[in-house]
């Protein structure tokens, strides 16, 4: 093959625009013992190259599941679903005993003023009663 060929394809190699064809024709080349000296340094990239592809690995690649990913986020699903139900219910709760405190609040309300109004009676026969002791002084 020929020596300028090999520069060019080595040049086109390095700028990364050869083909696959043209890469394979120069690892042949290099690959065959008959290098020229000025590119000997070359011969052991595509060397290395080869050896690469072949190594494989012994150890057996473990891939995760993802089905322990979809475990935790049912778990955190459920976890805040039933949060959210207690909070609700905490909340139900205390609009009820507003409305529960309101009512007896509106009850109580009603029976004082009810009260003030039984007292305002009672403190006019108070009245009447001083006046009838003045008028009719009860003996002792």
């Amino acid at each position: 093959m020929e020596l300028s060929r090999i520069e060019q394809l080595l040049e086109k190699y390095l700028d990364a625009a050869t083909t696959l064809q043209e890469e394979v024709t120069l690892k042949n080349y290099f690959l065959s013992g008959n290098v020229a000296p000025h590119l000997q340094e070359y011969e052991a990239m595509f060397s290395y190259f080869t050896i690469s592809k072949a190594e494989t690995s012994a150890k057996p690649i473990q891939l995760k599941s993802q089905k322990k990913n979809w475990k935790w986020v049912s778990v955190a699903a459920s976890v805040v679903l039933l949060f959210s139900v207690y909070m609700g219910s905490k909340y139900i709760q205390e609009q009820k005993a507003k409305a529960q405190f309101a009512k007896v609040k509106d009850a109580l309300k009603m029976l004082s003023t009810n009260l003030n109004k039984g007292n305002e009676a009672v403190a006019t026969l108070y009245v009447y009663e001083d006046t009838v002791n003045k008028i009719f002084k009860p003996s002792k």
